[in-house]
């Protein structure tokens, strides 16, 4: 018996030494890869899976429950506006530390790539992106039809976060003004959110196995050479999380009369399990439950801020990362931005965060970033090989964003328990006079830092 996180440190360096073993035994990623290698990548692929099978049902219900809880709020709509400025706000200055950095650092200059063939450097349009929002059915389903070579039909189901996240908002409002006759619906859909955060614990629990795969995997597809050439980026990457994480939180806590001390260690495990987990959406019960039992936030208000957090607060994965993948990938292929660039950043950042949902990687984001500014897609693909590095950190950073905005709306709005904020912690890392989240998930909630079989 270890503790999780220990689970994930040896995931972490068993990762590292099947993937080296892999690349000894030789076979090619691509086309001929060995049965170690198929393996890993099979272990690391079925982790991703599993995580983002719960995604449609976990954004539906928990955004639907989160704007229906607002009927237990007093002065809802103000602090549904505060929650979103806030957001806006932090958003903003975490995506100008990750344009300063991409600037000031020039993680992508020198590399004397040329340009893509596919790049035909076009800014993307405004028009499209604004239309994308518009669902073209429930839920933003649909289907991918492709034929093979031999002729046969395969098809492939996907979803449009940004058109989800639109319906789900929409539902959540009209049972928000329908009222009682609502209450079954909503009655239902709480039930099944509770389902959905069981289940993503339990695919949690399997955190270390899934690691194992995707690191193996990357050492062994990429290599030291071409994984050491975006060094640059990760690092730069960390220095601008770090930044907001230490620097520029601690300076929005202190500015509203809190201790940042007491932030950082009510937030630590969640922002602890978000770093392991990669998984903002499956780190949301512990999210809520350390805003509320470590931070003092009323159960009420902390029950709309947190599961919509989990679904469109992203600082880690659409601030800092897209500004400086953009202006990495922009540098990679020598590609110039000019001031139209950085404004586009800023404003996909801000507005388009919703699209990484809360799920392992940031992709999407970064496809939506290069696509708007009109960079080579190519580099969507060369980012994924450090994406199992560079997600932890992010996920971590959108985890203490989720906290931090619930705190500080909660202290501008005065329903903050400070008794409960200013408490000592325990070992668990929890007050000794907060409230538990709920039966099970409370328990789960001490995963950080228990014992796991």
């Amino acid at each position: 018996m270890t503790s999780f996180g220990n689970q994930i440190i040896a995931a972490l360096v068993v990762g590292v030494v099947l993937g080296l073993i892999a690349t000894w035994m030789g076979g090619d990623a691509q086309e001929n890869p060995n049965w170690l290698m198929t393996t890993l990548d099979t272990i690391g692929s079925s982790y991703v899976t599993l995580l983002k099978a719960a995604i449609v049902p976990l954004i539906f219900t928990a955004v639907v429950s989160s704007i229906a809880n607002l009927s237990k709020v007093t002065n809802a709509a103000r602090l549904a506006t505060q929650t979103l400025l806030w957001f806006a706000i932090t958003a903003f200055i975490a995506v100008l530390i990750g344009i300063a950095l991409g600037i000031i650092v020039q993680p992508g200059a020198n590399t004397g790539l040329a340009t893509p063939p596919s790049y035909e450097g076009k800014q993307g349009s405004w028009l499209a992106f604004l239309t994308g929002l518009i669902p073209v059915n429930f839920l933003g389903l649909g289907v991918n039809i492709s034929e093979s070579d031999s002729g046969a039909l395969t098809g492939s189901a996907s979803f449009n976060v940004l058109q989800m996240l639109v319906i789900s908002g929409v539902v959540g409002v009209a049972a928000l003004k329908v009222g009682p006759a609502a209450q079954p619906f909503l009655t239902v859909v709480n039930s099944v959110l509770e389902i959905v955060q069981k289940i993503l614990w339990w695919i949690i629990r399997l955190a270390p196995l899934g690691t194992v795969g995707l690191i193996g995997r990357a050492v062994y597809a990429y290599g030291w050479t071409s994984m050491g050439a975006l060094a640059k980026f990760v690092v730069a990457l960390y220095v601008g999380l770090l930044l907001v994480m230490f620097v520029v939180y601690p300076i929005l806590i202190k500015v509203n009369g809190l201790s940042v001390k007491q932030y950082l260690t009510g937030a630590w495990p969640a922002i602890q399990m978000g770093f392991v987990s990669r998984s903002s959406m499956g780190t949301m019960p512990l999210t809520q439950s350390i805003t509320e039992r470590n931070l003092g936030v009323p159960r009420s208000y902390a029950s709309f801020v947190i599961p919509l957090g989990a679904t469109s607060k992203m600082d880690g994965c659409a601030s800092v990362y897209p500004a400086l993948a953009a202006i990495f990938v922009a540098q990679f292929y020598g590609v110039d931005l000019n001031f139209t660039h950085y404004l586009l950043i800023m404003m996909v950042s801000v507005l388009g965060s919703a699209a990484t949902a809360g799920t392992t990687g940031a992709t999407v984001m970064l496809t939506l970033t290069l696509s708007t500014l009109g960079l080579p897609l190519d580099g969507v693909g060369l980012l994924l090989a450090i994406d199992p590095i560079i997600d932890m950190g992010r996920t971590a950073l959108n985890v203490a964003g989720q906290a931090l905005v619930a705190a500080i709306v909660a202290k501008r709005e005065g329903i903050m328990d400070e008794s409960i904020y200013n408490a000592p912690r325990t070992n668990d890392g929890f007050t000794e006079t907060g409230d538990s989240f709920g039966d099970e998930t409370a328990n789960s909630t001490k995963l950080i830092g228990s014992k796991v079989a």
